[in-house]
């Protein structure tokens, strides 16, 4: 018992990680749908996505052997022809805009959405939630099981250990289609994480908390979404790194009657995507948005309603925690109304009228802090 129990400390040590030691080098993302957290229940339906034709190794009558296989290859060469790699893919870029980067598919959005569904479910993560009509799907929470190193222990004891083996972070996504104004289809990928961390003196109690947005993460994806729909991966990467930098700032000001509202120095096409981006990096539950109106219809559930605790920027994130009384998510919108230079971000009530409430200017203020 005590060698079996020593065994197990050992392995729960060399769990332990950090975010920076996936980010050093060109470390591999290896996600895992988490199962600590209650939510992360695996549907008793899943079934495994098919596989893609592509992938296939050739027919031919009577078994394919690897000398025939190679003779063909080799009789291809003669005659001058090459397999492709992979597929090429044409109107496909990446946008920037400060560190927030899109990507731009000359490609309806309706054809977009199943490969998406797949493109996450072969990334190691669940979805946990898909609203077609809002262009909008949401990961379960996983676990980056990369960042756990590879050790000799683990080797040898992996695979009886190894599921005890915690990160200690968290990681879902949300990516949002939108209709792009010249044609085609613009793909959003934003990222929350959550951090276990200690809630008492002796260290026994954790809990978990909402870390940053990490924009790395987000790229990463971007690229690998553009490999999965068929661009050559160095190719992703060039474009992924080359993206034009757009000028990114924000202001908080008092309006002419006196309520608060957010100036952002875009032109309301940029300010209208910056502002959709930043409303799924915080979590925001997005209803229902109308661009020709520069509207996004929001459901937020203020944890500061009625407390005169004073609560850092994170905590004020962390509107789904289950340690605070339940709040009742109220509807409001956030309107974008731009000109050439500048546009304007107001927080509305669900009738449309001006909102002048702590909670609007708690909901001005997280967007600043995403958009300044």
């Amino acid at each position: 018992m005590k060698l079996l129990a020593a065994a197990l400390a050992l392995a729960l040590a060399a769990g332990c990680s950090s975010i920076d030691d996936m980010r050093d080098g060109n470390s591999q993302i290896e996600y895992k749908t988490a199962t600590k957290l209650p939510p992360l229940d695996v549907p008793p339906d899943l079934t495994a996505p098919a596989r893609e034709g592509r992938y296939q190794a050739p027919d031919a009558r009577g078994g394919t052997t690897l000398s025939g296989y190679e003779a063909g290859r080799a009789q291809q060469a003669r005659d001058g022809k090459r397999e492709p790699v992979l597929p090429s893919v044409e109107g496909m870029r990446v946008e920037r805009d400060g560190d927030q980067r899109w990507l731009v598919v000359d490609m309806p959005a309706e054809q977009l959405w199943p490969a998406l569904k797949t493109f996450w479910q072969e990334n190691g993560l669940l979805i946990a939630r898909e609203y077609p009509e809002a262009g909008v799907m949401e990961t379960e929470w996983g676990e980056n099981r990369a960042l756990i190193k590879d050790s000799w222990l683990r080797g040898k004891i992996g695979s009886v250990f190894e599921p005890l083996a915690s990160t200690g972070t968290r990681d879902k996504y949300r990516t949002r289609l939108e209709r792009a104004p010249g044609g085609g289809t613009e793909v959003y990928i934003s990222h929350r994480g959550l951090e276990e961390v200690y809630v008492d003196s002796d260290h026994v109690q954790t809990a978990w908390h909402p870390r940053p947005s990490d924009p790395g993460l987000e790229v990463e994806f971007l690229r690998r979404f553009m490999v999965r729909l068929g661009a050559p991966a160095g190719e992703a990467a060039r474009q992924i790194a080359s993206a034009p930098q757009g000028r990114a700032r924000a202001e908080l000001k008092k309006g002419l009657d006196g309520a608060e509202l957010l100036e952002v120095f875009e032109p309301f096409d940029r300010a209208w995507r910056r502002v959709g981006l930043a409303l799924d990096r915080v979590g925001f539950t997005v209803e229902d948005r109308d661009r020709q109106k520069g509207v996004y219809f929001v459901r937020y559930a203020d944890p500061l309603a009625g407390s005169k605790k004073d609560e850092g920027l994170l905590d004020k994130l962390a509107f789904w925690r289950d340690d605070k009384p339940t709040v009742k998510a109220e509807q409001y919108r956030v309107a974008v109304t731009g000109a050439d230079e500048a546009s304007r971000v107001q927080v509305l009530d669900r009738n449309g009228a001006a909102e002048s409430s702590p909670t609007a200017s708690r909901i001005l203020a997280l967007l600043h802090e995403q958009l300044k």
